[in-house]
This record gives structure tokens, sequence and C-alpha cells, in this order.
């Protein structure tokens, strides 16, 4: 018996002198890395730190990433990046010392790390023994873990602030619990820096080829300044860095039967705020539109968020949602009874998945979109893997279809697509005015988007009525019917005078007019009818005589409509 005593002694003395060893040398790792960034939060965390990575690299700082995400990668410093190896595929935070051992090795001036703790003591061990940040990332707060981080967002909040660095700083996009932050990262000696998206312009997330979010843009380039890298350069980063493999994405298939199918990965924003705020940007900029068919993918270790994703249903508005995964009632039975009808269950975890999928193709119309939210572990996966293997749908978007014949279809004007033009109201963005060359007054149209009034323009994106902004009303007609001289065609030899009226103006010889058989304002002869009731509503044009006149009238004096000129 002493024998194993003494055998249980040793032993646990060599561990604990190995356990000093490896952490003596895992500091030293650490110190060889001056700039370490640690990013958490709820949502965004591998696409921040993606990014993150990428505004340092364009800035030349040799820079090593580590994502969790989706797809765990390790990216080397020339943006080449391979899968983490994990015993047995799971995820533990121990990993976070082989990681910054690879990373020491390259000598870096930075490492960007997600962080991959969900416990908030876990949280605390991962900053303050594993990474020791010098900059921490907390992107946002969202209603997620609450059995591990709190019932409310304060908590969640306060569980998140256990990554802040002491002594250091914090960057966060955060704007509702900034003040419970900032509570937190006092108490820590570190100071919080509000990254605000405004600060992100349409054009700058123009240049990025797949979604994101202006938080992330301004987070990542926060990070940058702060490390000395200029906004351009690191903007010029950014764009170049490959997305996260669970990055929003939208692929457009061809279904049996001939269908068109643009399917949308939502998977990755797995709580009911995100996974809103994604559609609705995908729907605002077009990228799937109406019909819009949900999938939710259930999971037995998900009840709650299962949950979650059926009570959002009302939000989303959809004509179908499909449950796939197990327990389909608990996504089923969080449905308002009003939207129960619309919910089809698939046949849980145990049903083949060329089976299900087919079925779920079948209940589709010709033209239609679909989202998968929840989780992508199970039959979310599965999903995936069998759309993949439809034909890609290359061919442009189908043709609007034609207005009735007793509506004359209102002119169409080729224009590229522009997802981030939120101002109806601005200049014409592409320097054209399809009713410039008309005369009568048609200024009112001029200089607006499209010709159209500013006061009749729809708001970006999709209107409720599901007509795009390029409409100038919900008929595609001009908004107050028929114009003369905007719907009759100009001479194709003969200049488009406009002459001032004169009051009192005396009958002139008549000359040939722009348009055969009329004369210009002032003229002898026949005069060319005047335009119908002010469509402003301010003041009605003088009653024009019966045409054609027998003797020259002089041209009365109009009231001024505003929009016209004088």
């Amino acid at each position: 018996m002493l024998f194993l005593y003494c055998v249980l002694l040793v032993s646990c003395l060599v561990m604990l002198v190995a356990g000093i060893v490896e952490q003596r040398r895992h500091f030293a790792n650490l110190e060889r890395i001056p700039n370490r960034v640690l990013v958490n939060g709820i949502r965004g965390k591998s696409s921040i730190t993606r990014l993150c990575a990428g505004a340092l690299r364009g800035g030349g700082l040799t820079t090593v990433a580590k994502t969790t995400g989706t797809a765990a990668r390790f990216i080397h410093p020339d943006a080449t990046e391979e899968p983490v190896y994990r015993k047995f595929g799971i995820a533990n935070v121990v990993e976070q010392i082989g990681i910054v051992r690879r990373a020491a090795a390259y000598r870096p001036d930075a490492l960007v790390m997600e962080c991959m703790a969900v416990m908030p003591a876990l949280q605390e061990i991962n900053q303050s023994k594993l990474i020791q940040s010098t900059i921490g990332v907390l992107c946002n707060v969202r209603e997620d873990h609450v059995a591990e981080m709190g019932p409310t967002l304060d908590d969640i909040a306060r569980s998140l602030s256990r990554s802040m660095p002491y002594g250091g700083i914090c960057v966060t996009a955060e704007k509702e619990r900034f003040d419970v932050l900032q509570e937190e990262a006092d108490a820590r000696d570190c100071r919080l820096v509000y990254a605000d998206p405004e600060t992100v312009s349409d054009e700058e997330l123009r240049g990025f080829g797949w979604f994101t979010f202006k938080e992330n843009v301004a987070i990542a380039l926060t990070v940058a300044e702060l490390l000395g890298v200029d906004r351009a350069t690191a903007l010029k980063g950014m764009y170049e860095a490959p997305p996260d493999p669970g990055v929003l994405s939208v692929e457009r298939y061809l279904a049996p039967g001939g269908k068109r199918l643009r399917f949308a990965n939502v998977f990755a924003a797995n709580d009911p705020e995100s996974t809103l705020m994604n559609i609705n940007q995908l729907l605002d900029l077009g990228a799937v539109d109406r019909p819009l068919n949900v999938v939710i993918n259930c999971r037995p270790d998900r009840v709650e968020r299962n949950g979650q994703m059926g009570a959002i249903v009302p939000d989303l508005r959809p004509d179908k949602v499909f449950v796939i995964g197990h327990p389909a009632k608990s996504a089923i039975d969080a449905i308002p009874a009003e939207w129960r009808d619309r919910a089809v269950d698939l046949g849980g975890e145990q049903r083949d998945g060329e089976e299900f999928v087919h079925e779920l193709l079948a209940h589709l119309g010709e033209h239609s979109s679909l989202v998968a939210i929840g989780n992508i572990h199970g039959q979310g996966e599965v999903l995936l893997e069998h759309l993949a293997e439809l034909p890609p749908d290359e061919a442009e978007d189908a043709p609007s279809p034609a207005p009735a014949a007793e509506e004359p279809a209102a002119p169409s004007f080729a224009r590229p697509f522009d997802p981030y033009a939120d101002d109806p109201h601005g200049p014409d963005p592409y320097g054209t005015d399809p009713y410039a060359d008309f005369p009568d007054g048609d200024q009112a149209y001029a200089g607006t988007p499209y010709g159209v009034p500013a006061q009749t323009q729809a708001p970006h994106g999709q209107t409720p009525h599901g007509h795009t902004p390029y409409d100038p009303t919900p008929h595609g007609q001009a908004p107050y019917g028929p114009q003369p001289g905007r719907d009759r065609q100009p001479h194709p030899q003969t200049a488009h005078p406009q002459p001032q009226p004169q009051q009192g103006a005396q009958a002139s010889q008549p000359s040939p007019g722009p348009w055969p058989g009329e004369q210009p304002y002032g003229g002898g002869g026949p005069q060319r009818p005047q335009r119908p009731a002010d469509p402003y509503g301010i003041a009605a044009a003088t009653p024009v005589p019966a045409w054609p006149q027998p003797q020259p009238q002089p041209q009365p004096q109009y009231p001024y409509i505003p929009g016209e000129p004088r």
C-alpha cells in the first residue's frame, strides 16, 4: 500500500512540474506576440476576427488569426488557412495553448483570436491565463446562452465582460448595454472604446464581396486604428480577406420541375435578434424576395432556441415554415396559433435526407426564396449537402410579369442594382433623367431618381405591396396619368422651343411648330392644349377655349406652380 501511495505522490509531483513548465513556456510564447486581440460577443465573432486580421495584414503587420465558429480555422500570415484539429471532434479551451505556440513561431506583430468559451468562469480563464489580450473586442450583447450567462441581457453583458483585459482597451459596437459594459470596464481599469457603425459609409460597404454589417466593419477599423493602420489601408486589407465559411450567403438553384430557388444560409445567426436582422437585410437588398419560405432545424440539446425560432415566424411573414430535426414539436408549438397552419413537419431527424428535401422542394412555387434558421448541426448539414447537389441557376432574374392589356406599360429604364442607395430623395445617382428632353414644364420631374416626383417615390427596398423603388406607382403608371407633351412623341427633326408667354401678345404669322398642325405659344391659328388641372392641388390652370380658335387670343399669365420654372 505504501508503494502505491509513493507512486501516486510521484505522479502528482511530475504532473505539477510539467504543468509549471508548460505554463512558463506558454507565457514566454505570449511575450513574443506584442499585440493580442481577443474577440468576444454573441454574434459575428468569426467575421470580426477575419476582418481584424485582414485590416492588420493590409497595414503590413504580420498577423496570425484563429476562428472558432461554424468551422474552426487557423489563418496564417499569408491569409491561407487550415482546419483546427480536435481530438474526438470536441472543442476545448485548452487548444488555445497550441494555437499560441504555432502563432509564436511566426514572430508575428499581432494575434487575433476568437473567444471559444461560453461559461463565464472559462471566459475569464481564457483571458487571464490563455490569451492575456492587450485589446479586447466585445461585439454585441444578444439573448443567447441564457442558461450559462444569465437570464437577462444585463447578466449576459456582465458575463461577456469577463474577457476584458485588465489595464487594456476594449472595443465594442454595443449601444443598448454600453452603460453596463462601462461599469465593468471601470472595475478593470480598462478603456472602453465605442465603434460607431454610422462612421462606415454605404460606399465602403459595397467593397465587400459578401454580406456583412457596419458594426463588424466599424470594430475592425477601430482595432486597426489602435494599432496604427490608416482607414484606407485597413479597408483594402478587409476587402481581400477570405470570408468565414458560415458567412451570410445566398445561392441560386434550379429545383426539379424547372423551379428557381434562392436559398439563404442564416444558420450562423442562431439567436432571434440576429436572425431577424440578417433576413431583413437580405430582403432590403433584394437578395431574397417573396414568396418567402423558412426552414427551422431543431436540436434536442437546443430546445429553448428551437422555440425562439418558432416565435419569430410572425415577424418573418413566410408562406411556409418547414421544420426539420428533433424535436420538431418544440418549434411548432412556439409558433402563434394564427400562423401554425403554415408549418410543415418534415418527419424528424430519422428521416432520410433525400426524401425530406424532395418533399420540401415539392411545396415551393415556381419562383421562391428559402431561408434556413436555427442551428446548422444535424439535419441542417444534411439539408445544405443535398441543396448543394442541385444545378446552379446562372440565368438572370426572370423579367417581371407584363401588366394587363388595359393598362399601358410605363417606360422602363435599365439601371444597375444599387443595394445601398438609401436616400430616395437625393440627386439621380446615374446622372440620367428620362424626361429631361421633354418641354411643357416637366422640370418637376427632373433631378429626381428615375424621373418620379419626390412626393411619390417609394422608400428603399420592397414596399408593403411588393413593388420595387423603380416603379413610379404600384401599377407602373405615371403618377398623374397621361400628360400632354410627355406621352406624345416629339418630331424627329425639330427642336423643342419653350418660348415664354407674354401678357397681351399680338398674333403673329403662322410658323411651323414643333408638332405638325400646331403653333408655338402666342402664335396664330390653333392653340396647343394646356396641361390638365394642377396635380399638386395648389392652383388649376386657366380653362382652355375650344379648339381650334377662329381668332388669335392673347396668352394669359398662369399662376406660379411650385416645381415648375417661372
